[in-house]
């Protein structure tokens, strides 16, 4: 090409940083073609290749596929796009690290037995539907037939938990803790005696005495950590 400097591969292999093969690879996916070839047949590229192989090595360094590059490469693709995605892709796959290590954390912990690991890991990897489904099914089994009492209302909107969209390891041990309380049968009745006892008719010939309101109750249990200034979704 007129004006512009033709560059051996072993040329472009020192000013990138890349090994020839990888440089051939490339070329051979059509990422970054010769620009022309010498009387003997070796390959030379342009001064453009350079920045080329630049873009694919950063692109490659991000966990980009080759075929999304080659488009980017060729401009079929705006960059912000293809970083947009990857970035959200990366988003998913360090929530899913971040349970992953929390379970880890616990069982080592803990000395989890092989079942109580592999309940952990479920419990950790639901979805934010399944929690939910989690929880309500908790709650139906303790307030179930309860909820008319105008002394309920909000409880089941209040006792929801909700694992925030990037947990850290703690809040996701935290859940992990809370997942497996809503499955145990005794904490499950413990729970509803002490629902019936605010709904309990007098017809029944209960006289309980002056009785505290049940979310006020819960607001003191956490009295010291709204005293010290932790947040609902704190570690």
């Amino acid at each position: 090409m007129d004006g512009d400097t033709l560059h051996s591969i072993g040329d472009l292999a020192r000013r990138t940083g890349l090994t020839v093969k990888a440089i051939r690879f490339y070329a051979d996916c059509g990422i970054v073609p010769p620009t022309d070839r010498s009387p003997a047949g070796y390959r030379r590229y342009g001064t453009e290749a350079v920045a080329r192989l630049e873009l694919v090595r950063t692109l490659r360094g991000l966990g980009l596929d080759l075929p999304t590059i080659r488009r980017v490469v060729e401009q079929e693709l705006p960059l912000a796009e293809v970083a947009a995605a990857q970035a959200e892709a990366l988003a998913a796959q360090i929530r899913l690290l971040r349970r992953r290590h929390a379970v880890l954390t616990a069982v080592a912990r803990r000395g989890s037995t092989p079942e109580e690991m592999d309940l952990m890991h479920r419990f950790a990897t639901l979805t934010e539907d399944e929690r939910r489904l989690l929880a309500g099914d908790f709650l139906d089994a303790v307030f179930g037939g309860l909820h008319a009492d105008p002394r309920f209302a909000g409880i089941a909107r209040s006792l929801t938990p909700e694992l925030p969209e990037n947990p850290t390891a703690e809040q996701v041990e935290a859940w992990i803790e809370l997942a497996e309380l809503c499955q145990d049968a005794d904490f499950r009745a413990a729970v509803r005696r002490l629902a019936e006892r605010y709904v309990r008719p007098a017809a029944e010939g209960y006289r309980p005495g002056p009785r505290r309101d049940l979310m006020a109750a819960v607001r003191d249990l956490a009295g010291p950590a709204l005293a010290a200034g932790v947040g609902p979704a704190s570690a």
